[in-house]
């Protein structure tokens, strides 16, 4: 990020344009429904302290809000709960532990439908019917598609089929466009199923503290495990370390990610009929 911060400022800065309102949004999003789920399970902590708030800043976390800019996957600053104000106890903490990814699930489907309707307005049906390897709705919109890649990152080109070494037989994406203020829209929606998908998988690995933890302590244990803050925050320095000097977490989540996503597009492309 520093080094296209410093080569190509102006591709940093169209690319931030889409990705910050993208990770605001999400990471916003997923605090309040902790909080909100809480509430209705009889704790008013995350209310009275403010945080079933929309305004982003009474959630980042410094690292987490950094690596959702960055890689796409993060957290926020966590929720106050107080668990012992929940009505029917383990049953509420599942609830609220589900709370946050479920709302990032829903957003990255919402965000995926937006896709897929926005595709269809964009561009001049002729681009799907060259015949072209990479010309496929699929390319498109999938996060492993190399037009996806392209148009993500602010590219002004469609790339046809690749021709080896890393080139691609090109065509200019304006005079394929027929709704071309489209793109801007498209770009947002691109990095908003991004960050949900990547938020909603990153958050349900069976880490503490991370949401995955809880499920996985209140379904699989019953929640007989037990851990203190000191514990929590040690653990989550372990996966950070983990995360920066190994790639199998990153890896995990990636074909995770990818996994889903390409069920839920494949599911919208039939759907509209356009698979």
């Amino acid at each position: 990020m520093l080094d296209w911060m410093r080569t190509d400022p102006l591709g940093f800065f169209t690319f931030m344009l889409y990705r910050a309102p993208a990770v605001l949004i999400a990471l916003t999003l997923h605090e309040i429904s902790h909080g909100y789920v809480a509430y209705l399970c009889g704790d008013r902590t995350a209310k009275d302290m403010g945080r079933l708030s929309l305004n982003p800043f009474k959630h980042l976390s410094l690292v987490g809000t950094v690596m959702m800019f960055t890689v796409g996957m993060g957290w926020a600053k966590p929720v106050p709960v107080n668990p012992n104000n929940y009505r029917h106890g383990r049953r509420d903490d599942f609830f609220v532990s589900i709370a946050g990814v479920t709302m990032n699930f829903i957003l990255f489907t919402f965000a995926t439908l937006m896709m897929v309707i926005i595709n269809e307005k964009l561009w001049d049906p002729r681009v799907f019917a060259f015949g072209a390897p990479l010309t496929t709705r699929t390319d498109f919109l999938s996060f492993a598609g190399s037009n996806f890649t392209e148009i993500l990152y602010g590219g002004q080109n469609i790339l046809a089929e690749a021709v080896g070494n890393g080139y691609y037989r090109v065509l200019d994406a304006a005079s394929y466009m027929q709704t071309p203020w489209l793109i801007h829209l498209q770009r947002f929606f691109y990095q908003f199923a991004f960050c949900n998908l990547g938020m909603c998988v990153f958050n349900l690995l069976p880490f503490p503290p991370l949401d995955g933890f809880h499920v996985f302590n209140d379904i699989l244990l019953r929640g007989r495990l037990q851990l203190n803050a000191q514990a929590f925050r040690v653990s989550m320095l372990v996966l950070l370390v983990g995360m920066n000097v190994t790639n199998i977490f990153s890896r995990l989540i990636s074909a995770v990610t990818h996994f889903i996503q390409s069920g839920m597009l494949s599911a919208f492309l039939s759907l509209f009929g356009l698979s």
